[in-house]
């Protein structure tokens, strides 16, 4: 089965002090990625960040959805597959997109990360929750180095800001983009439709906000229909190989998606007294997508086109109603901040139903199954506080406690109208819970004016429970056992300022991550069988990190020195089943996991009269140290984590209206299995290197009028990251400022 993803509406919550809407000015800002240090927070994390804001991401970035505002952040990589995708994880320097677990995404405080999981498909960011034209600022801290944050923490931490209005405000919207695909006997020209709208104002003590978004988009084929030979009796198809260099056949294309998808946000922020806020944010996203497959070969004797069984499981119907709600006070004084945030989560409608007969008859209906998530969701609470000791805040302690609850409710039932029926017999479901209560303090002291040592600490109550699985065939129906356990995760950063220009940092911090309640009891059947274990043992993370970083007026410069060691590393791999010779995914406890590098991040402003430039180098040497269960795993790169990434943007402000940029994104060969068995990746289900270069040009007509135009991957490489990537794709996007 296509795993079921889910995108919802994001519930930022705004800040004490939210930002200003952004304004068109005389001249583009000059900033193109900004690496230094975001306004102070009541979490105060001492980590190595970067920041990316709303003026440099409309200048430089083809921004059609809030996941591609980070594709030029150091060390990151959002799977993307197409506009529209609702299945897009974070990959950092030391985690491929299969770990999606270990990041987090929040806006304003509020958590965006699916953490019902850890793979990138049901787990990934709630991206849709945030619109581009909403965004202030996006921050990116790397690794777990402060307190507040959980063991999720280990790759980074993506903080989102969005904005209120200080006085009446609208703005529209449009874009469209074509993508022109042509690989095997698939050519198409692939269109998408973006419409949006703002409107916000203030009221004395009152700030309003809506927002409204609309993304009609037509993707690639995200699968490949192969056979080991040509199917007897048919003609066509395309010769080819798998992963592992044996031959196969092409038969044709699968996941073809058409996916019309609507986003609502109301955002509501009261003064209620002098440095005290109360807000609410309510958001929906309504989802409605359609899968479809074409096949390569006919039938010799008729001519008519060819289908097996395995087309089927790339087409399907999926309905999305996803509900969240935020709820925040905030108050700030001269020596105490302080927050009370808690947001809900709910897949109130969520249902796929895919055909199990053979196409082309099942194009009309038939036997099939429909799968429903409705009941899983999320709910967090967090209250925290940091205090100054004094006006120079030769102390800054942060405290916190958190609660968080997590819950998986998946049936899928038979039915004998894939298109249209009613739900028939149960079988296969998939239950759990998991909590999560959590204290954290850490206190940022200044030895002297320019050395700082922040020390913290996070004890946290993890507990799974209500674990249930049950499958008509094989036939299984089992309550799974109760899990519990508990962990003090201990953390220090040392920073020395020894010239106004220079930061040097050394940061240490250990990261419990528990298991998902997804790893523990979720079971798939198709295309490829996951199994849940639900025996899993927490990951234990050790991380540390040397930096240094020089910044002026013109940009920065820093490298960084990164090392982590994983004690029982949770892994997804694809392997045969115990005792069997079919294929399935499981999340195993790996012995030991090592993941160390240099990265290396550069923004210059005026490099050249009016010519900016960024860009990033990072070099991983990351690999399995000890396993057990596989030991051909052991000295092999972990999955999805290649040993170089580079990025490089260049943007020339030719007057003060126009700015034109190119940019580039880079990764060298990566490997899908834990032991590097697939020795072929530019194939369906392979990992390869990808040189990717972008184009964009924006004008501002006038004060209340942009446009901009660009082409993405105007090289056209192609590449796979398991699916197949887009291919060039052209941009035409406008705005317009009431």
């Amino acid at each position: 089965m296509k795993a079921l993803s889910c995108a919802l509406l994001c519930a930022p919550l705004p800040l004490a002090l939210a930002a200003a809407p952004a304004r068109a000015t005389d001249a583009p800002p000059p900033a193109i990625l900004v690496t230094a240090q975001k306004p102070q927070t009541i979490e105060n994390a001492p980590s190595t960040r970067a920041t990316i804001d709303a003026a440099t991401i409309a200048t430089t970035i083809n921004a059609v959805t809030v996941e591609d505002t980070l594709k030029y952040l150091p060390s990151l990589l959002v799977r993307k597959r197409h506009i529209g995708d609702t299945q897009a994880p974070l990959a950092t320097r030391t985690s491929g997109v299969g770990s999606s677990a270990r990041s987090l995404v929040y806006a304003d405080g509020a958590l965006l990360s699916a953490l019902i999981g850890n793979n990138n498909s049901t787990a990934s960011p709630r991206w849709s929750l945030v619109s581009p034209q909403e965004i202030a600022r996006v921050d990116v801290l790397y690794g777990p180095f402060s307190a507040a944050y959980p063991g999720n923490s280990i790759g980074a931490v993506v903080t989102i800001t969005t904005r209120l209005p200080d006085a009446f405000e609208a703005t529209m919207t449009a874009g469209s983009s074509v993508q022109i695909f042509d690989q095997f006997g698939t050519h198409e020209t692939l269109p998408t439709r973006q419409i949006g709208g703002t409107v916000g104002d203030r009221f004395g003590p009152l700030a309003l906000f809506a927002s409204v978004d609309h993304v009609a988009s037509h993707g690639q084929p995200l699968l490949y229909v192969t056979a080991n030979g040509q199917p007897a009796g048919t003609t066509g198809g395309y010769a080819g190989v798998t992963r592992t260099g044996s031959p196969i056949s092409y038969l044709g294309a699968s996941g073809i998606e058409h996916q019309d998808q609507d986003q609502l946000k109301l955002k509501a922020a009261l003064d209620v007294a002098a440095g005290v806020r109360v807000a609410y944010v309510g958001g929906l996203f309504l989802n409605d997508t359609d899968a479809s497959a074409e096949t390569y070969r006919d039938t010799a004797a008729t001519g008519l086109p060819a289908y097996t069984s395995a087309f089927s499981t790339g087409v399907y119907h999926y309905a999305e109603r996803h509900w969240s709600h935020a709820l925040s006070a905030t108050g700030s004084g001269d020596r105490f901040d302080w927050q009370l945030i808690g947001t809900l989560y709910d897949f109130a409608h969520d249902v796929m139903r895919m055909p199990t007969g053979t196409l082309p008859a099942a194009n009309s209906g038939g036997a099939g199954t429909i799968t429903r998530l409705d009941g899983t969701g999320w709910k967090t609470l967090d209250a925290k506080g940091s205090w100054r000791s004094d006006a120079a805040a030769t102390h800054t302690l942060s405290v916190g406690a958190h609660g968080d609850w997590f819950t998986l409710d998946s049936n899928r039932y038979a039915t004998s109208d894939w298109i249209g029926g009613s739900a028939g017999a149960l079988n296969l479901q998939s239950k759990g819970r998991t909590r999560t209560a959590a204290l954290w303090a850490q206190d940022a002291w200044k030895l002297v004016p320019a050395v700082t040592l922040t020390v913290g600490g996070r004890y946290e109550w993890w507990t799974a429970y209500d674990g249930r699985n049950v499958s008509a065939s094989p036939l299984l129906a089992v309550t799974q056992p109760r899990l519990s356990a508990d962990k003090f995760s201990p953390k220090a950063s040392l920073a020395w300022t020894p010239g106004h220009d220079w930061t040097l940092r050394a940061a240490f911090g250990e990261a419990w991550r528990f298991p998902t309640v997804g790893e523990l009891y979720q079971i798939v059947t198709t295309p490829v069988p996951a199994v849940p274990n639900p025996d899993l043992k927490p990951e234990r993370a050790l991380s540390e990190e040397l930096s240094a970083e020089r910044h002026d007026a013109h940009g920065s410069i820093r490298v960084s020195l990164f090392n982590e060691a994983i004690r029982d590393a949770l892994v997804s791999q694809t392997g045969p089943l115990a005792g069997t010779a079919q294929l399935g995914t499981f999340v195993q406890n790996v012995d030991r996991t090592r993941a160390r590098g240099v990265e290396l991040a550069v923004q210059r402003t005026d490099l050249l009269p009016r010519v900016d430039v960024s860009g990033s180098v990072t070099y991983a040497d990351a690999e399995t140290r000890r396993d057990t269960v596989l030991p051909a795993a052991q000295g092999k790169l972990l999955p999805q984590v290649p040993r170089w990434k580079a990025t490089l943007v260049a943007t020339w402000r030719a007057t003060d209206r126009v700015s034109l940029t190119a940019a580039g994104r880079y990764a060298s060969r990566q490997y899908g299995t834990i032991d590097n068995s697939d020795p072929v990746g530019n194939t369906f289900q392979g990992f390869y290197t990808y040189h990717v270069v972008d184009l964009r040009a924006a004008l501002r007509v006038s004060e209340r009028l942009t446009l901009a135009a660009g082409v993405d991957n105007v090289g056209n490489d192609t590449y796979f990251l398991y699916h197949p990537f887009p291919q060039r794709t052209l941009f035409l996007q406008g705005a317009v400022t009431l």
